[in-house]
């Protein structure tokens, strides 16, 4: 039976990734009628390790679990302990952010690909899953805009993470121009081709974001000076950083993120305003 109906392919993986290594070995044999709200709290401020938002997400399938067993009449209409237990997914890790000074840097020792690939992050505040998802055929360049239209997670195809993402996304003029840059040169440069084509897979999908990060990004930001812990998403957090310090609304901002919810946009406010 399918628990997560609805969900994401992604969103799958998570769900029963935590299912099998933190919920079973724990709760497997466990009784759904004996399990407590207290008792799962008690749990999640056990795993330590692990970082806030994946605790929550932890909390959210056993929620889901419970609202399943209810589904099915295994459990009465208010028997889920886990819609009272209280866990935080605000990160204690402050995201790292770029100055314009690590920016050039960094995209002076990148390779043409991931230099556009951190271009369009940077400019645009896209998910590194949205940007991979893009096809020539999506991008606007005498308009200066592009279609969000799919996003490439875990290897497969899919929807955005949010209706919102899926609106036109203004080009900066830089961001233009590198990804004429990256076009001239690239393999697969067709209109229906991926713009950022795995060449493994002859251009049937595209890119694998992890290989590209330690492959690449990573070795780079090292060879620019640069000791922050960088990632795709680290584009992402320098771009509201970017909004924020230039007087932008937090409205404007959401929409620019293109934020389903504008607690993801205040959360970001306030990881900034505690990293200055």
């Amino acid at each position: 039976m399918d628990t997560h109906e609805g969900k994401t392919r992604g969103t799958k993986l998570v769900y029963n990734s935590n299912l099998k290594l933190y919920v079973l070995p724990r709760w497997g044999d466990y009784p759904l009628r004996k399990v407590t709200s207290t008792e799962v709290e008690d749990w999640l401020k056990t795993l330590r390790h692990l970082a806030p938002p994946t605790r929550a997400k932890i909390r959210n399938v056993m929620s889901t679990v419970f609202r399943h067993a209810i589904r099915w009449g295994w459990l009465d209409q208010h028997e889920n302990p886990i819609a009272m237990v209280r866990c935080s997914s605000r990160r204690t890790r402050v995201p790292e952010t770029l100055t314009a000074e690590e920016f050039r840097a960094l995209f002076k020792v990148l390779p043409d690909r991931e230099r556009a690939l951190g271009i369009v992050g940077a400019t645009t505040g896209l998910r590194i899953s949205e940007v991979l998802g893009l096809k020539w055929e999506d991008i606007d360049f005498e308009d200066m805009s592009m279609n969000v239209l799919r996003s490439y997670a875990d290897g497969a195809i899919g929807p955005c993470k949010s209706e919102v993402s899926q609106q036109p996304v203004p080009l900066d003029v830089i961001a233009v121009e590198g990804l004429l840059e990256w076009r001239s040169i690239c393999a697969y440069s067709g209109d229906s081709d991926w713009a950022f084509a795995s060449h493994t897979l002859f251009g049937k999908r595209p890119m694998w974001p992890d290989s590209l990060r330690t492959k690449f990004l990573q070795p780079a930001a090292k060879k620019a000076g640069i000791t922050k812990r960088i990632g795709w998403h680290t584009f992402r957090h320098t771009y509201s950083t970017l909004l924020k310090d230039n007087g932008e609304d937090v409205k404007v901002v959401q929409e620019l993120m293109r934020h389903a919810n504008i607690t993801t946009t205040m959360n970001i406010y306030r990881h900034e305003a505690h990293a200055g």
